[in-house]
């Protein structure tokens, strides 16, 4: 459906079809599944953030509660904090300014 669709929605489908297949039968995805998104789909956004305390304090309060769910526009509000702390956001409007 969206084969002629823009790069941007092309991504925000995506990213709600990950979510989806992720999701239980309520719709909704649990806090332990959305961690392992993060660290298996969102991978260059997470990776060196370790040491991050932002990312930190996201990945504890994902940790808290394993079995909590979340909805799909609360995963979209992850998704978008991680990438807005990320080293490859910074290496991205790096490479931006530069040209």
């Amino acid at each position: 459906a969206l084969r002629k669709g823009s790069e941007l929605e092309k991504a925000f489908a995506t990213a709600a079809l990950v979510y989806s297949n992720a999701a239980g039968p309520h719709g909704k995805l649990r806090q332990g599944d959305a961690k392992r998104l993060l660290q298996t789909q969102f991978l260059s956004f997470v990776q060196g953030q370790e040491n991050n305390p932002k990312y930190q304090e996201i990945i504890s309060a994902l940790d808290k509660e394993l079995e909590s769910e979340m909805d799909f526009e609360d995963f979209m509000i992850l998704l978008v904090s991680v990438a807005l702390m990320s080293d490859l956001l910074r290496e991205i409007r790096n490479v931006q300014t530069t040209k």
